[in-house]
């Protein structure tokens, strides 16, 4: 039976908690997304200023995100922080958007990545119309199947509590660093100095890569004000492959030392990624050439570069690397959301049930509310462009909580911080200038993704009210 008086038990240390943030960065995109920001950006050059400038991205914020989780050590993570620094409005319009689309369609759109990569050892499983059928007039393909396997898989697994799910997520990020240093390593052992110097010779010319119906390869020079707008769009990539890192926050409440080592796990999950994801492209440019790489087959650059790297095999190899990427991803990205849910249906404005533990001291309705939500997201297949949607909403969110630092130095000056935010004011307020920037670029020159985005977002307002009403009979 559901414990209504439990409460969350500290179990996990430093080197789980960054195993978290790690494991919940690295899923699919850094095998898939570079060659989108090519056809973008056009050049080498660009190509890493862009993963460069998401890096700075993300280490700012974590860092940023250090002294929140200092303050509010407690499961819900950005939803307290929004709560605490804004008002219960701003916190719950966060909630909605993650319930609705951040992480469940996340986990969904991981767990189509497994199914997909699993096919080059199941044929039935590969991406063709031959692998469909039809129920209740939706079209079903076998991989979405087994993308809703694993997650009531993992599912279930979490709901045995956290101590199974810290096995899972230790073991499987620790493969899936391995694996990416070892494909580094490989990558610069058969170092291509001829694809190096080729891929590196208009290196700082932004441009836009199309490829014709002949197979034609034109490139059309950006100008400055629509090479910000290039820029932008092809950090919709990078952003994607670099979020989820705060997923730790969310289960502060199973952290021990949390005022310690929250912000500590964040700065260190977030620097080894940052600096693996650089230098798999570092890879890239110098194995496999440029257009190869940014018309690579179902934008499976690592594929690409495993090929040039292995021989043959090498396909084999990049699909077994992210299965067990995606799987760890999803491990940790389902650990993490539901204890968000616990904290909404605390404070009335999620689904009572969620505000329960089960006898192993993990909210288990709330993880299956997020389960049948992230499934019915598979089902839709729509996963992809909601992802896409809610790519600026998402930065939007952080720039919010992050300038709740500067809120919070004003409206609890006494508070305890026993960490401070890493070069507070300056670099707070940098990342701010930069996400605002991110997102008026996408606002202008993507608008298809941003509008449907902020309409997922204002559709929480009148849920929001009708569950105060509710609240207060």
């Amino acid at each position: 039976m559901p414990d209504q008086t439990a409460s969350f038990k500290p179990s996990l240390g430093l080197f789980d908690a960054t195993m978290i943030v790690a494991g919940s960065m690295i899923g699919s995109g850094i095998f898939i997304v570079s060659a989108d920001m090519l056809k973008d950006v056009g050049s080498a050059g660009w190509l890493i200023i862009a993963w460069l400038i998401t890096g700075f991205m993300t280490l700012t914020a974590a860092m940023s995100y250090g002294e929140l989780s200092a303050m509010f050590p407690k499961a819900g993570g950005q939803y307290v922080y929004l709560k605490e620094s804004y008002n219960p409005l701003i916190g719950f319009l966060y909630g909605w958007s993650f319930f609705a689309v951040i992480q469940t369609g996340t986990i969904a759109a991981v767990g189509v990545g497994f199914a997909k990569f699993a096919g080059y050892f199941f044929p039935s499983l590969r991406w063709e119309d031959v692998n469909t059928f039809n129920l209740l007039g939706l079209k079903i393909h076998y991989a979405q199947l087994v993308a809703i396997v694993l997650i009531v898989f993992l599912t279930y697994v979490n709901t045995k509590g956290i101590k199974t799910g810290k096995i899972i997520q230790t073991v499987f990020t620790s493969t899936k660093l391995l694996s990416l240093f070892g494909l580094i390593l490989a990558g610069f052992f058969v170092f291509k100095k001829d694809i190096w110097h080729a891929n590196w010779q208009h290196a700082w010319i932004l441009q836009h890569i199309t490829k014709a119906a002949d197979g034609t390869i034109n490139y059309i020079p950006l100008l400055t004000g629509v090479g910000l707008g290039a820029i932008a769009s092809s950090m919709v990539g990078s952003i994607f492959s670099s979020d989820a890192w705060n997923n730790v926050t969310f289960i502060a409440g199973e952290i021990k030392n949390p005022k310690r080592n929250i912000g500590l796990s964040l700065f260190l999950g977030t620097l080894i990624v940052t600096i693996i994801y650089v230098l798999t492209n570092i890879v890239y440019l110098a194995t496999v050439p440029l257009t190869n790489l940014a018309f690579a087959q179902d934008n499976r650059v690592a594929l690409e570069a495993s090929h040039a790297i292995f021989g043959d095999i090498g396909t084999k190899i990049i699909a077994i690397m992210i299965m067990i990427s995606t799987f760890g991803c999803n491990n940790g990205l389902i650990l993490a959301g539901a204890r968000v849910y616990y904290t909404m249906a605390n404070d009335k404005l999620f689904f009572k049930q969620a505000s329960t533990l089960n006898k192993n001291i993990v909210p288990e309705w709330a993880l299956w509310i997020q389960c049948i939500m992230a499934s019915a997201l598979c089902l839709s297949g729509k996963y992809g462009d909601l992802l896409d949607m809610i790519s600026f909403v998402v930065v939007m969110f952080y720039a919010l909580t992050i300038f709740g630092i500067f809120i919070l130095r004003k409206k609890m000056p006494d508070a305890e911080r026993p960490y401070k935010a890493f070069g507070y004011p300056l670099l707070p307020a940098i990342y701010i200038l930069m996400a605002i920037a991110f997102c008026i670029l996408l606002i202008i020159y993507k608008p298809a993704f941003t509008w449907p985005g902020l309409i997922i977002v204002l559709i929480g307002i009148p849920i929001y009210y009708i569950a105060i009403a509710k609240r207060q009979n």
